[in-house]
Order: C-alpha cells, then structure tokens, then sequence
C-alpha cells in the first residue's frame, strides 16, 4: 500500500524561496523524508550565498520553473551549508550528534532551518574554524581551490592574475598567497584597490579599463583565474597570459562570452572551462584538502568575506 504524503514526509521544515523572477524571497513551509539509515540529520547554522543562486532565482540561465522554491526547484545550487547533527541513522558509522559538519551534496533548501544528507557526502569541520568561515569554502573555496590545483597555478613563485574581485574572487588571492604565488587583481573599478592590496595581500592591481596599465602588464602571467559572473571583454585578459598561459573561467554569465578566433591564433594560450572539465567544483576529497590550508596559512589575511 502506498504511502501518504504525509507519511512520506513526516518532518517539518521552514526556509525561504523565490516565487518569481523578480528573485524576491518569501518564508515557505514544507516537509522533509524521514531520516533513512545512512542519513545525517542536522540543523543548519549557516548558509553561503552563491551567485548560481541569484541567477537562478531571477532566471538568468534560462532554466528556472516557476515558482522558484529554494527548496525544490532551485534545490541543486543551495549547497553552501554548515550544520549540527541532530540525528543519526542506524548504520551511520562517521557521525554522532552535535558533530559540527559541512553537508557535501547538491542538495534540497540549504536556505532552511533543518535538513539530512547521506553520510559519506559530509565533511567534518574542525572545532577552532569559525563556522560563519566555513561554511563558503563548500562552493567559493572548492571552485577555485579544485581549478587552480588540477590546472597546476598553485607553485611558489608563479604570477596569477585573478579577474573580478567579488566572492570567488578574494578566495583566489587568499590560497594564491598562501600557495607562495605572486597575485594580480583585475577589476574594472579602481575602488577595490585599497581592498585588494591592504586587506588581501594581493601584489598588484590592475584597472581593466586603463589601456596604459593592461599594456604594462602584456605577457606577465602565467594563468588567470576569471571569476566574473556578468558578460565582459576577454580580449584584454588574452593579452596578459604569458606563452601557454592558462585562463580559467569560473564565473557562469548569463550571456555569451565573445572571444574572438585571431585572439587565440596569435599566441599560445591555453583557455579552460574550468567548472565543467572538474565536474562542477569539486569532489568531497578536495574540499576536505583545502581546509588545513585555509586552517594555517590565510589567518594573517584580513578581509570582509571569508576569515580564515
């Protein structure tokens, strides 16, 4: 005999969603499944606000359904949680309640007060990492992290450009320096300097509206991290890459980037779609490996994002 929905979603939560494209969140009651036997219960004590939520709620990429509920519909991109458990299934073998955790998994509402996810898709957080700092390195940290490891810009001594210092942006020159590189910020407002060299440690800053200072600049980076999520001009980040320099895209814009054949014939160049050649951001191992570096290396840097 099947099961009523009741019956199938016995537990209670509270979270918030986005009912239309005008991506305007609204309280929102609904139900979770009961705890299953390889399941992690917990509360969720912190939440990260990625920008593939925002595109998703206003619609940007063409593939949100309306209503737009944070946890259903937008249920795969809500993943920057840390939580406490609260329950355990029976053959739960890494977990006990009250561990302190991050939840591995694309999963259903991280904008909600309670939520479960099998066990090996978990990630303990160690007791002295503030969890407010945590809880972003499940998607800022790991994408960043994952490209910049399996692309091999984390050696001592190479210069990496980062473009757009926004969330993902100030991470990259977080691990760069504590990866021993030299680090040059790329931004389009000259605002952001002051941030970027006092509060980050970056090396240098480059305004991307400045000819004069991109034409210094020509051939003097072994690979750039681009994390900017809006449409932008590529030419100027082409001409910045040193001979097989690499530039990596992280950033997701809802438009088309223009990037232009003779651009890439005259040098060689190497362009990665980052997120989609690692399957996304990340696996559970990496995410795990960049934890005890943010742990020993980028507590001296000070910033307004994430204090490791």
């Amino acid at each position: 005999m099947a099961k009523s929905p009741e019956e199938e979603h016995p537990k209670k939560a509270f979270g918030w969603a986005a009912r239309d494209t005008a991506g305007v969140f609204f309280s929102f009651k609904f139900s979770r499944r009961a705890t299953g036997e390889k399941d992690v219960a917990y509360k969720v004590l912190y939440c990260g606000i990625c920008h593939t939520d925002l595109h998703n709620a206003k619609n940007e990429w063409g593939r949100s359904i309306s209503p737009l509920s944070l946890g259903i519909c937008l249920h795969s991109f809500i993943h920057e949680i840390v939580d406490e458990v609260t329950e355990v299934g029976s053959k739960v073998q890494k977990f006990k309640v009250g561990d302190r955790n991050h939840d591995g998994t694309m999963t259903y509402g991280g904008y909600s007060d309670t939520m479960f996810c099998e066990e090996d898709f978990i990630i303990h957080v160690p007791d002295n990492m503030p969890l407010d700092a945590a809880a972003p390195l499940r998607c800022a940290g790991i994408t960043v992290y994952s490209s910049m490891k399996h692309y091999g810009l984390d050696k001592p001594g190479l210069h990496v450009g980062m473009a757009g210092l926004g969330r993902l942006g100030h991470v990259v020159v977080k691990f760069g320096k504590a990866m021993g590189m030299k680090i040059t910020v790329i931004s389009t407002s000259p605002n952001t300097k002051d941030e970027a060299l006092k509060n980050l440690g970056a090396d240098s800053f480059l305004v991307s509206r400045e000819e004069d200072q991109l034409k210094a600049a020509v051939g003097t980076l072994d690979g750039i991290i681009d994390t900017v999520s809006a449409q932008h001009p590529m030419l100027p980040l082409f001409h910045l890459l040193k001979t097989d320099g690499k530039l990596i895209l992280v950033g997701l814009p809802e438009k088309r980037l223009e990037i232009s054949a003779f651009a890439l014939v005259k040098a060689k160049h190497n362009v990665k779609p980052g997120i989609e050649v690692i399957a996304m951001i990340g696996t559970p191992y990496q995410i795990r490996c960049q934890i005890p570096i943010c742990d020993r290396y980028c507590r001296h840097i000070k910033g307004p994002f994430l204090n490791f």
